[in-house]
């Protein structure tokens, strides 16, 4: 009897499947408090400042009234806004197709380089500097100032290296003594000039570094005399250092001009030419009799080439893109080269001993062989230049800064660079997370294919 109790009393034994069930629910609890931390940062961190924005963006500047969809009317009928949107379509078209290409000829050719890894860690080298230090090393380099930007620096050698420059560009003539100013801003004597005679042409306004080193002074040669067929002359600085002397007369301590051009006209008609020596003294020989009049070109006065104005309105996206290339070229030659490094290679082989040629195999083969590993490559490119923020603020000087906003510099420009109308931003930060989000789920779903 109480056997028999006893047994009807004692618990049922537990099967396999409780006990997998109770493992189960024991390894969902562990994973839950694993991951519970990183659901809560996550929360913090991006979910609620999301919502945040989307309830935001339906009221006000001021955050009390209730607008409803002004905000997003509002930033469609924006100047500012238009070129933003205008200027983030030139970024997603160019930059990503730019950096997948330039990634994929670097990863081809790297392959035939003998120090292949020194080379990929040169160029991956960018990746490691920050948007900020690269903004400000391209916002110098693309000085407008020659003895800053070093672009601008490269273009005025080759400039000045072909077509030279001017001899003095700051000189000018003194008013009243015998040289007016034309148009076209040569210098051309008032009275006319005879075969016989000597002109004296001065002029002010030169710069100590633009007198060059073999000037000599211009007296001696302006009391020689004139063969009775020929033209001559000086042209000098009409400033004695130190005071002293008398305007328009070549005293014994003003230096002559050297490499002035000097034409001698008659009836508008250039008929002959020379170069100022040392002393500043020309000539003209062989001249007929009658009157002429002596000028000095306008090439003689030019200001000197600037060089290109990089961070203009025309050229500030293109050029704030190209920094943009310099940082990430190196991030997509190394995925590539990954992907290139796994492909099969007896397929190349194959094509290339059925008589395909290096360009054939790379088109026809390597081309749709990396086609998954490409679209990744564009496809997180197209994410990371939609939010591109800190080398268009950083490079783009003040002056030319909306011509060269993004999506995300007016979303901060409008909601605290002055605006502060963060229901504005608000409706543009919503907008850059709707145009993010489906690139970000093509973007999950082919890494989700390639892992099946």
């Amino acid at each position: 009897m109480t056997a028999t109790l006893l047994k009807e009393a004692s618990p049922p034994p537990v099967g396999m499947a409780d006990r997998r069930r109770r493992a189960r629910r024991r390894g969902r609890i562990i994973a839950i408090a694993f991951v519970f931390p990183a659901l809560l940062l996550l929360g913090a961190l991006v979910v609620y400042p999301v919502l945040f924005s989307v309830g935001r963006s339906f009221f006000d500047a001021s955050g009390t009234r209730f607008v409803g969809g002004d905000n997003y009317s509002a930033m469609f009928h924006d100047p500012a806004t238009i070129k933003a949107i205008r200027n983030t379509t030139i970024w997603v078209v160019v930059a990503p197709a730019l950096l997948t290409a330039l990634g994929l000829i670097l990863a081809v050719l790297v392959e035939k380089v003998r120090w292949a890894t020194a080379f990929k860690l040169l160029l991956f080298m960018p990746m490691a500097v920050s948007f900020l230090a690269a903004g400000i090393i391209f916002r110098l380099a693309y000085d407008e100032d020659p003895d800053k930007g070093v672009l601008n620096a490269a273009v005025v050698s080759v400039h000045d290296a072909f077509k030279g420059t001017s001899s003095y560009p700051t000189a000018r003539a003194r008013d009243g003594q015998g040289l007016t100013k034309g148009a076209d801003g040569s210098y051309r004597t008032t009275a006319a000039a005879s075969p016989g005679h000597a002109v004296d042409l001065g002029l002010v306004g030169v710069l100590a570094d633009d007198l060059p080193g073999d000037a000599r002074p211009a007296y001696p040669a302006a009391a020689r005399k004139a063969a009775p067929d020929e033209l001559r002359g000086v042209v000098y600085l009409d400033f004695t250092r130190g005071g002293g002397g008398e305007q328009g007369k070549v005293d014994r301590q003003e230096s002559g001009l050297p490499g002035v051009e000097v034409e001698a006209v008659r009836d508008g008609k250039t008929v002959a030419s020379a170069t100022t020596a040392a002393d500043g003294s020309f000539r003209f020989g062989g001249l007929d009799s009658g009157s002429y009049a002596v000028r000095l070109p306008a090439s003689n006065f030019a200001p000197p080439y600037d060089g290109i104005s990089w961070l203009g309105p025309a050229l500030v996206t293109p050029v704030i893109i190209g920094a943009y290339l310099w940082i990430w070229t190196g991030f997509a030659m190394v995925l590539i080269g990954a992907g290139l490094a796994s492909l099969p290679r007896d397929a190349l082989e194959a094509a290339r001993m059925d008589g395909a040629n290096e360009w054939q195999v790379f088109r026809r083969i390597t081309v749709p062989l990396l086609g998954p590993v490409l679209t990744v490559v564009f496809v997180t490119l197209v994410i990371n230049v939609m939010k591109v923020f800190d080398l268009v603020y950083i490079i783009a000087p003040g002056p030319v800064q909306e011509d060269a906003t993004v999506l995300a510099t007016q979303m901060w420009l409008v909601s605290f660079g002055g605006g502060n109308d963060q229901g504005l931003g608000s409706a543009l930060g919503v907008l850059l997370l709707l145009l993010v989000i489906p690139a970000m789920v093509f973007n999950v779903r082919r890494f989700r294919g390639s892992q099946r």
